[in-house]
């Protein structure tokens, strides 16, 4: 949860969700509607994806202070783009901490990370996914810089990852939701810029 102290002195942002933009009626920008699956998923009161994602409800007011404060795994982290991009940078390798250098995985734990351990339909998430241990692995649903990067987008739009054979570590984070858990085109197209100035083929 968020501590007292940056709740305080006002460092966290207030989140909201954003209205979908209307096609652009091209046919060449990102698609920012959801498949009808996931739709119907979300809507159906008795569908895995409903019951996961409408735990708590009615669901809470996101800027309450007492929300911000409570630790709710895989619900309310709350960071910085740098922040986040630190974290999974300390998964590959060190970075400069406080008062000492900080490496959070060892080679064998990251390579435990990023190792397949499921793939295939998401019945959570509607779409195919492939998973390491803990990790979400570069696939359709959610491309990162390649096959070896791990890492996790988040509700709303953000988020993070590692690719190791590069070095590169990213974070994204937005306090403007939009109805999306994978693929959100603002973070793809961060993603699709650091590829592209790596002149690096994904697949």
């Amino acid at each position: 949860g968020l501590p007292a102290a940056e709740e305080a002195a006002g460092r966290a942002g207030r989140v909201g969700r954003l209205d979908e933009p209307e096609p652009s009626g091209s046919g060449n920008g990102p698609r920012l509607r959801p498949k009808r699956a996931v739709t119907e998923a979300y809507e159906n009161p008795g569908s895995l994806t409903r019951r996961a994602f409408a735990a708590i409800t009615p669901f809470p007011d996101q800027n309450d202070p007492e929300y911000r404060a409570a630790a709710l795994p895989a619900a309310n982290g709350i960071a910085t783009a740098d922040g986040l991009a630190r974290f999974y940078a300390a998964l590959i390798g060190e970075v400069d901490g406080v008062t000492r250098d900080v490496r959070l995985f060892d080679r064998a734990t990251m390579e435990l990370a990023r190792a397949e351990e499921s793939a295939g339909p998401d019945r959570i998430l509607v779409v195919g996914t492939r998973f390491g241990l803990g990790y979400m692995l570069h696939g359709s649903a959610s491309p990162f810089l390649g096959p070896g990067s791990f890492g996790h987008p988040g509700r709303g739009g953000s988020l993070g990852f590692a690719d190791p054979e590069t070095g590169i570590a990213l974070g994204y984070v937005t306090n403007g939701f939009r109805k999306t858990v994978t693929a959100d085109p603002r973070a793809q197209a961060l993603v699709r810029a650091v590829r592209a100035s790596l002149d690096r083929d994904p697949s």
